[in-house]
């Protein structure tokens, strides 16, 4: 079996993680992987053993109309770039909506097209209708990273499946070894995008009115440009934030509670990486009432689910979780058990399956 696997933009965030994750399974298993991503940064993607690189020209543009002539370039590009390589005995998997361009390849070149879908809120209207509607008129396979996208993004002419993402092996072990033993709870975390629809300013203004806990936010960004978005901001004493970090043991090891505070207007949570990686430290969540997220926290089990544009509720909710300590205790035994379902030779094991069928 040979694999050609397809991802836009590689850089620190969710869904290139969780192709990283599949690529190093497909390799121990023996399997053929050519990876095909953007040149000229490093990120996941970059570096893995026994993978074949392919590379295409992608630049990231803040202007909408801009990024779009870059992404269908970039897409001419990839097809060109290895339309002499790809042969029908190999499987196309495209990672995430966004490089349609291996679905034209793939349909062409008469390959088994398997669409990993991470996404629902792709802007503007009719450029998601366009890459939605290529997937659907292309796809053979299509794998959702919850029940939630599933229900909100259904393929019918496809075959479908719900694979939730994974928690590394590796980390996993790591973060068991790291676990606190003796916790006092007063220490907020949330790892994200530097995005508005992310919640970074509700999160700022939940710093500032609980001056009695201490806050980190990590961001999937420079420190650039985390001083251009934070110029007009004034940060309280209790927050520190940072730069892309590759090594976030530190921070979940610090914390006591995770967050995730995306706005549901503005971005719908279609999974939660950075919520199972706290999970693996017995962190409690708080997280959005909407999406595949919900799949993961259980209100009053391991969380809360609240709408971050609700500021009473979510300080009420941060403080009921971090001043009862039998409730703290309670939410961080079942965030440890919860982990389980999360195993990553799982995962790929699934994955196989569905690649072999």
């Amino acid at each position: 079996m040979k694999i050609y696997a397809f991802h836009l933009l590689n850089d620190y965030s969710g869904s290139p993680k969780v192709l990283m994750q599949l690529v190093k399974g497909w390799i121990k298993n023996d399997i053929s992987v050519h990876l095909v991503t953007s040149s000229g940064r490093n990120g996941f993607l970059s570096n893995i053993p026994g993978t074949t690189y392919h590379y295409f020209w992608y630049k990231w543009a803040a202007n909408p109309v801009l990024r779009l002539c870059n992404l269908i370039l970039s897409q001419i590009l990839l097809f060109f770039t290895l339309y002499s390589k790809v042969t029908k005995e190999d499987i196309i998997y495209v990672n995430t909506i966004l490089p349609f361009g291996a679905a034209f390849l793939g349909k062409l070149k008469g390959c088994k097209i398997v669409y990993h879908i991470h996404e629902t809120t792709v802007k503007p209207a009719i450029f998601k209708k366009f890459v939605f509607g290529i997937a659907k008129l292309m796809a053979n396979d299509v794998i959702y990273v919850s029940k939630f996208l599933s229900k909100q993004e259904h393929f019918k002419s496809s075959k479908v499946h719900v694979l939730y993402n994974a928690i590394e092996q590796k980390y996993l072990e790591k973060a068991i070894e790291n676990r606190r033993k003796t916790i006092t709870p007063c220490k907020v975390l949330m790892v994200c995008s530097l995005k508005k629809y992310k919640g970074v300013q509700e999160y700022l203004s939940l710093a500032e009115d609980n001056p009695q806990y201490q806050f980190r936010l990590v961001l999937n960004a420079s420190k650039e440009d985390i001083a251009v978005f934070f110029t007009n901001n004034s940060l309280s004493s209790n927050i520190k934030i940072y730069d892309t970090q590759l090594d976030l043991h530190p921070f979940y090891k610090w914390a006591d509670v995770i967050l995730n505070l995306s706005r549901p207007d503005g971005w719908v949570e279609t999974f939660g990486l950075t919520i199972i990686e706290g999970m693996a430290y017995g962190l409690p969540a708080i997280v959005p009432p909407v999406g595949g997220i919900t799949e993961l926290v259980v209100e009053n089990k391991n969380g809360f689910l609240v709408d971050c544009r609700d500021r009473a509720l979510l300080n009420k909710k941060l403080n009921q979780l971090l001043e009862n300590k039998k409730t703290y205790s309670k939410m961080t035994a079942v965030s440890i058990e919860k982990i389980n379902a999360f195993s990553e030779e799982l995962f790929v094991q699934n994955s196989l399956a569905i690649l072999s069928a």
